[in-house]
């Protein structure tokens, strides 16, 4: 099924050359494929013969934009991080010609540790994620919950084949291929253990008895998960005067679905931990799919104190969301926002749930997720 997703790569280039990256099988060489079509010279290193003649020869990507009969100004070098030496030559084409180049990948971390040229500002940074609500027509909550949104497993007929072989070239290709950590076995244990404290305060010390290995390589495993962009660390909000705020992040992977497979989750029981955890990371995502989208350059943080006040995301110093599952509300789960109300630093405060009834308390909006989204989406929640 083709979904219109709302990252639009022709505007970003009018403006200047990108880098876009994005988990494996969020769609990105389809994007480029279904929305410059015949405008840009596309160069997949996928593609054996391209990699070979690049490898070998960086420097010949100049005579291949030469001999593009069209004259293309756009210039896509898909999975970058397969060849991080042709940035220097990009770098150069940029200086000496008016083009505008889009490179895409899947990981940082070969660019990172090859310490090659990052173009020096001359490209700014684009991220595609998996499908939002926003993109998926009908949308169906308890199947994203379970499934997740890459576009190839949520409407497919078998959605946990595709995440069970997602997960298997993620470690084959991505990791072991790549190069990325010198033993499988361990780091396999760790995404278990990664994916059940999925949402939760960071203890390297913790995850790496479960998973039996040291606190350091706990610490370097979760900078792969970061670089192959499989999850993103939340960092807390620590400006609170009134209460003490603890200083340790969170991590979100960055699919639900891929989460549930690496746990090995066998139903999404609605009463269930599990089941808010994922409603909980569904809004994480859908906030920072917003925000990248939008070109907003704010921060997206939580906060707890240290007595276990805790508000789910905050947004800049002006948005406070408080997520919950439920279906109705109680005065017991504003309490978070409350607090943070009395620090007199936030302007909006949003519960979001699952109850059908909207209403505001003491400033809190309490609104439905539907809402919310739809909102969000429509620029219609004042950031």
């Amino acid at each position: 099924m083709a979904y219109q997703r709302i990252l639009h790569l022709p505007d970003l280039l009018a403006k200047k050359s990108f880098f876009l990256f994005g988990p494996r099988s969020t769609g990105k060489t389809y994007l480029i494929n279904q929305q410059f079509k015949d405008h840009a010279l596309i160069l997949n290193l996928l593609k054996s013969e391209v990699f070979l003649r690049l490898s070998d020869s960086p420097s010949d990507l100049r005579e291949l934009i030469s001999a593009d009969q069209n004259k293309h100004k756009v210039i896509v070098i898909d999975e970058i991080q397969k060849i991080p030496q042709l940035l220097s030559e990009v770098h150069y084409l940029l200086d000496q010609f008016p083009y505008r180049f889009l490179l895409t990948g899947s990981s940082a971390r070969k660019l990172k540790q090859a310490e090659v040229d990052l173009l020096a500002g001359r490209a700014w940074i684009a991220n595609l994620f998996p499908l939002c609500s926003q993109e998926i027509p009908d949308f169906n909550l308890d199947r994203y919950l379970k499934y997740g949104g890459l576009p190839q497993v949520y409407p497919s007929a078998n959605p946990l084949e595709e995440l069970d072989a997602y997960i298997q070239n993620y470690l084959k290709e991505e990791i072991l291929a790549e190069g990325l950590i010198r033993k499988l076995p361990p780091f396999s244990r760790f995404l278990k253990v990664a994916a059940l404290s999925n949402g939760t305060l960071l203890n390297y010390t913790e995850i790496g008895n479960d998973c039996a290995v040291a606190p350091t390589t706990v610490r370097e495993y979760y900078s792969v998960l970061e670089d192959t962009l499989i999850g993103f660390s939340l960092e807390p909000w620590v400006f609170s005067k009134k209460r003490k705020a603890i200083q340790t992040a969170k991590f979100y992977f960055f699919d639900t679905g891929v989460t549930h497979i690496l746990a090995g989750t066998k139903s999404l029981d609605r009463n269930s931990s599990i089941y808010g955890t994922s409603f909980e990371q569904l809004i994480a995502m859908e906030l920072k799919a917003y925000l990248s989208y939008r070109r907003k350059k704010e921060s997206l943080t939580f906060w707890r104190s240290k007595h276990g006040f805790e508000v789910d995301f905050l947004i800049g110093d002006h948005t406070a969301i408080e997520v919950k599952a439920t279906k109705r509300i109680a005065a017991k789960h504003l309490k978070g926002l409350r607090a943070l109300a009395e620090e007199k630093i936030f302007k909006n405060f949003f519960l979001v749930s699952q109850d059908p009834i909207a209403f505001k308390k003491e400033g809190i909006s309490v609104i439905p997720w539907q809402t919310f989204l739809k909102k969000l989406w429509d620029d219609e929640i004042e950031f």
